[in-house]
């Protein structure tokens, strides 16, 4: 049998989506995994809808916070939680398609993998398809990461008995600055480009505000990773140039 697979999902404000969330994750191939939803005190139904979904499939478990505390301390309590030997992440909004943990898992344990990403769709508010894809590069080195980011969270599983343990950084672009942590540890990230997952774009979401991303990246090369004025300017070129080829 391939190892548990915990997965990490922060849910505020859910109602809408998380069933659909939670069925993609019930519709894996790969069936030994556990599912940690972390309810960040939501005001809405989203806590009776997973329980509701707890009481019917033993593998979900529920952690309800007493306050709301924002995605990555939603995220980090799921993290430290987790009994898998994977870690993978899959936030309430979001779908996996049925084949995702078995390729993903089966890729990771027969070529040793420390960490693995995949292609990814996209979708709107109503689950309609935008006939986009973001592919993954084949293999994603530190230094290559410094230059910006093609690894979707939600395709992300992370091998933590080879990685070690680890907790995101409480920071705008949390994901992005958990890789580069992982990474500058030496490992290689590696990708699959099929697509695997699809991604809610919200209308208006700050992660597709443009002028707040590329602060967010300015923020992470010389706060998070410490890099000086002309290496964080050489890279946040790069990260500027592969954004205008990405909407050309």
């Amino acid at each position: 049998m391939y190892p548990l697979v915990s997965i990490i999902t922060p849910a505020y404000k859910a109602e809408k989506y998380i069933m659909d969330c939670i069925r993609s994750v019930q519709n894996q191939t790969y069936k030994n995994w556990e599912m940690i939803i972390v309810n960040d005190k939501s005001p809405d139904s989203t806590e009776e809808l997973i329980k509701e979904a707890a009481e019917m499939d033993g593998r979900i478990r529920l952690i309800t916070l007493s306050q709301n505390q924002g995605v990555v301390n939603a995220r980090n309590t799921a993290i430290q939680a987790a009994k898998g030997q994977y870690i993978a992440f899959l936030d309430s909004d979001d779908v996996w398609f049925p084949e995702k943990l078995k390729k993903q898992i089966v890729s990771m344990e027969e070529n040793k993998w420390p960490i693995s990403y995949t292609s990814y769709d996209l979708m709107d508010d109503h689950g309609e398809a935008l006939h986009k894809t973001v592919n993954a590069p084949a293999s994603t080195t530190y230094k290559e990461l410094l230059k910006g980011s093609n690894i979707g969270c939600l395709t992300v599983v992370v091998n933590k008995a080879v990685v070690g343990d680890f907790l995101m950084p409480k920071i705008h672009h949390e994901d992005y600055a958990t890789w580069l942590m992982l990474l500058k540890r030496g490992f290689v990230a590696y990708g699959i480009p099929e697509s695997l997952a699809c991604y809610r774009k919200a209308t208006g979401s700050l992660s597709g505000n443009k002028k707040k991303a590329a602060q967010w990246q300015w923020k992470v090369l010389r706060e998070h990773e410490g890099l000086s004025l002309l290496k964080s300017s050489y890279y946040f070129l790069h990260y500027t140039i592969n954004g205008i080829k990405k909407s050309l």
